[in-house]
């Protein structure tokens, strides 16, 4: 039995609530069962260096998990004085992502940071913030064209994210983190609202996985992230 009583390509109960940072261009909690992500968007008047003088804008994002988001207190990483590499990576795939979708000239010489933090952890956190960064993304760049500062929305898809794996040689859509600790492939799928991929990150845990399962495991990815899409549409609406 899975949690929430979900078939094997049902996502976990899904919200967004939009606007909970009253501070932020943009912000939304998301909700992907038991993971809570709260990602805010900010908007600054300068870009990296290497950007500096090219009239072109920039999208990063910045990824991190609250102390308590796990069952065991996790030191705060600016303790340490040094990100984790997954956290990096992470971080690195939610920019990538939301890049893909914007173009970087009609926004000008700014950057808008995402911010991605993860309030509660059961699964799925890297796909979750995707997701719902796109929604802040899109609220930040309508607030740059809504105040007069640009004239043409920069934003050109829709983009969400979800995790499939193979359990026992059955696909399962949206591991949640006890069917993601005994998965024996873990993939990720970024996709747009075509149903083209943007990004995959997959790794056989346990055991190899053949094309016709890959295949399937794309195939209900795809299943999923048209429900994304469509919940990403109506929270805007």
């Amino acid at each position: 039995m899975r949690s929430h009583d979900r078939r094997n390509d049902e996502m976990r109960p899904i919200s967004f609530t939009r606007n909970y940072n009253p501070h932020a261009e943009g912000s939304v909690l998301v909700a992907f069962g038991n993971t809570h992500v709260l990602c805010t968007a900010s908007i600054e008047n300068s870009v990296p260096s290497f950007l500096r003088g090219k009239n072109q804008g920039w999208v990063t994002a910045e990824y991190g998990m609250l102390p308590r988001a796990t069952n065991t207190r996790t030191r705060r990483e600016a303790k340490q004085n040094q990100q984790a590499g997954r956290t990096q990576e992470i971080q690195r795939l939610i920019g990538r992502s939301l890049r893909s979708v914007v173009e970087l000239e009609a926004i000008g010489e700014r950057t808008i940071i995402l911010d991605c933090d993860v309030l509660q952890a059961d699964g799925g956190t890297r796909t979750a913030a995707i997701t719902g960064a796109w929604i802040a993304l899109a609220d930040a760049l309508d607030h740059l064209v809504e105040s007069g500062v640009i004239h043409k929305k920069p934003i050109t898809d829709q983009v969400a994210a979800v995790a499939v794996g193979l359990i026992d040689d059955i696909v399962m859509l949206d591991l949640d983190y006890a069917e993601d600790s005994r998965a024996d492939t873990d993939m990720n799928f970024v996709i747009n609202s075509e149903g083209k991929f943007i990004e995959i990150q997959g790794t056989a845990e346990k055991s190899s996985f053949a094309i016709d399962q890959l295949q399937l495991m794309a195939s209900v990815a795809q299943t999923g992230i048209r429900q994304l899409i469509a919940l990403q549409l109506q929270t805007r609406s």
